[in-house]
């Protein structure tokens, strides 16, 4: 059984493209591709900023007086 591909349809408004019409799982494929370039931009910014460290006190809760 062959498997046929389907290719986005293209919507044209005036002789020029307006829309793309995609299968359901290539748009998710697409969104997730899209995320994850996001994300490793992000993480490169991320990446060239100096690191800074706060002491733990400041995150800890005091029971004193409890």
């Amino acid at each position: 059984m062959k498997i046929s591909k389907i290719e986005p349809e293209i919507v044209m408004r005036r002789g020029k493209p307006v829309s793309v019409i995609l299968p359901v799982k290539a748009y998710e494929k697409l969104l997730e591709r899209l995320e994850d370039a996001e994300d490793a931009a992000a993480m490169q910014v991320a990446r060239k900023k100096p690191l800074s460290f706060r002491p733990i006190s400041k995150y800890m809760v005091s029971n004193k007086g409890v």
